[in-house]
């Protein structure tokens, strides 16, 4: 008896310290359908949810990594063209994408000590020029540069911070982020993240065995289990949580198994201006992985190479996904156009 004991707490512990399982996909032969659970009624609830919260008027406009000392980048975002650079203190500002002088792009202009020099001229472009440049509020959170140049929803008026999800630790996590572009709305996106029963039937190559847990799911917080593939064989399992702390980002957050307190933010912005069609919407995605596990500080320790992988994963989902969100806002303005 005291051997079997043995032998069980000795499971426990492998099962306990190694997250992978031996969990052999399911052929397509006989997966269950998951079409009477994606309820379009469901997902149209839960995006029209999503719209009420508010932005305050920020977007997402690039990743941390791409605002670089001494450089500056230009992106459009909601149909203006928005110059972004950071300051002496290494913080990020932002201002409008043409010079004053005769409308050159202040694309790849040289910044000294937080002040732009235009590439034409030389004109000298700041926070203390003459005029000021730096007039768009502008937030690097350390993953993300936010621009504050959206709508401003009514009744709620400007913030000083966009609203920002709850990630790990910077120092004990690993963060990628990857950038896609769409003819699509932000809604579009929004709505193929909070169609979670579509991923093991479009990426059955990364997902399987999801199932919603209608139980513990509100309104505002969908929860469910799935494993993430490692071949045919091989998964990890965890549970995870999606919520939209905006009208244009959902987080999934993983609360149980492997790499807990881990998120993955999906950033929706428009490039085009309200109202205008087609639309083209970029989608950023950004990962923060943690994880207490020896491996993920041995990771840790290989973070650029890791990147790569997980960009790369990042893309292939998105591949698919995108055309997906695109599929949507075409028929939609079909219907609309009809």
């Amino acid at each position: 008896m005291s051997l079997l004991r043995t032998d069980r707490s000795w499971r426990a512990e492998v099962r306990r310290r190694v997250p992978v399982r031996r969990l052999p996909q399911t052929p397509a032969a006989e997966l269950r359908g998951t079409w009477r659970d994606a309820k379009p009624a469901r997902i149209d609830a839960a995006v029209a949810a999503a719209q009420l919260r508010p932005t305050h008027g920020w977007l997402v406009a690039a990743a941390s990594t791409e605002l670089v000392a001494g450089r500056t980048l230009l992106r459009t975002v909601s149909g203006r063209e928005v110059v972004m650079w950071r300051d002496a203190d290494g913080s990020a500002l932002a201002g409008p994408g043409a010079c004053p002088h005769l409308g050159a792009p202040l694309a790849g202009c040289d910044v000294v000590d937080g002040t732009v020099l235009c590439r034409w001229h030389g004109m000298p472009l700041g926070r203390d020029s003459d005029p000021p440049w730096a007039t768009y509020a502008a937030h690097d959170d350390g993953v993300l540069v936010w621009v504050r140049v959206g709508r401003v929803e009514e009744g709620v008026g400007p913030t000083d911070r966009p609203v920002v999800a709850a990630r790990p630790d910077a120092e004990g996590a690993i963060a990628s982020v990857i950038s896609l572009r769409a003819v699509c709305e932000p809604r579009d996106i929004v709505a193929n993240r909070l169609d979670p029963w579509h991923g093991a039937w479009l990426h059955p190559y990364a997902f399987s065995d999801l199932a919603v847990d209608d139980l513990a799911s509100t309104p505002d917080r969908l929860v469910l289990d799935v494993a993430y593939r490692l071949g045919r064989t091989f998964a990890v399992p965890v549970r995870a949580e999606f919520t939209c702390p905006d009208s244009h980002t959902v987080v999934m957050t993983i609360t149980g198994g492997e790499g807990v307190g881990s998120v993955v933010e999906t950033h929706a912005t428009p490039l085009t201006a309200p109202g205008a069609h087609p639309a083209v919407t970029v989608m950023t995605e950004a990962v923060v992985a943690t994880s207490d596990r020896l491996g993920f500080r041995v990771a840790r320790s290989l973070a650029p190479l890791v990147r790569v992988g997980m960009r790369s994963s990042a893309t292939q989902l998105w591949a698919d996904d995108l055309e997906y969100a695109a599929r949507l806002y075409a028929l939609r303005r079909a219907a609309v156009d009809r």
